[in-house]
């Protein structure tokens, strides 16, 4: 059984389209079978990919909806060496359906049922808030890892997803574990950087993750070249930190 990462943060502006793209491609670069799937209605992560989300046949709503199997809608991205179920417009009428139809929280767990043992790791891009989408992706998901950013107001909003995360470990989903807060756009000559680096060691302790994303030219170039930073500059300082993730996740989960 693969696990289920969900890269979330109800804050926008962290990096966690940046950081679910590129942990997977990384975790791909490691021999990894790994499986992207975008489940924000922006559809950022498919893009980022070099998928056309406006020339899908079919996406994760589709799934989602129960009108199409999963492993149908999934797309091979052969440059980055992974599996894609993308995303796009179409996306904002899940919550909808999904409360109309008294579907709930548990879709996505049922649909990644029958695709789960054909890859070690599928890694979750969640949308800015804590809807029904992101309630779908943290009772799939084995593990969460929740981006960071080493600015001010970095802790606003973690003690109300630490308590969406505890909630949903009582009610939907008891093996939810957290992974790691990864510190990201973090620029070590910028003292306030520093500073919020060290208050979240100082309040989260080990849950830290220790590798640290800088900000970097090249992974904000990236995207609109359709790659992922180790396609794009694999020698840049980005590449060599989600590279570096890969590997500490690996080591900390058993990948």
């Amino acid at each position: 059984m693969g696990r289920v990462i969900a890269i979330a943060n109800q804050k926008g502006g962290v990096g966690k389209t940046t950081s679910s793209v590129n942990l997977a491609a990384a975790l791909a670069r490691l021999g990894k079978n790994v499986l992207l799937i975008d489940l924000d209605p922006q559809g950022n992560a498919t893009v980022s990919v070099g998928v056309n989300k406006d020339q899908l046949n079919a996406s994760v709503f589709e799934v989602l909806i129960g009108e199409c199997k999963t492993k149908a809608a999934i797309v091979r991205v052969e440059q980055t060496g992974i599996d894609l179920l993308p995303a796009n417009g179409d996306l904002t009428a899940a919550e909808v359906v999904l409360l109309e139809e008294g579907m709930g929280p548990k879709r996505l767990r049922k649909a990644l049922k029958k695709v789960r043992e054909q890859y070690d790791a599928i890694i979750i891009d969640c949308p800015p808030t804590l809807n029904m989408l992101t309630l779908n992706a943290l009772t799939a998901a084995d593990g969460i890892v929740v981006p960071v950013q080493c600015e001010f107001f970095a802790l606003e909003g973690l003690s109300s997803l630490m308590s969406t995360i505890a909630t949903i470990q009582g009610e939907l989903n008891p093996d939810l574990h957290i992974d790691g807060l990864l510190r990201t756009m973090h620029d070590r000559r910028n003292n306030l950087a520093n500073d919020v680096s060290h208050e979240l060691v100082s309040h989260f302790g080990v849950k830290v993750l220790q590798t640290i994303v800088p900000r970097n030219v090249r992974l904000a170039e990236a995207p609109s070249h359709g790659e992922s930073i180790l396609d794009y500059d694999v020698a840049s300082n980005g590449a060599i930190a989600y590279l570096a993730l890969a590997n500490e996740l690996t080591r900390k989960t058993q990948l």
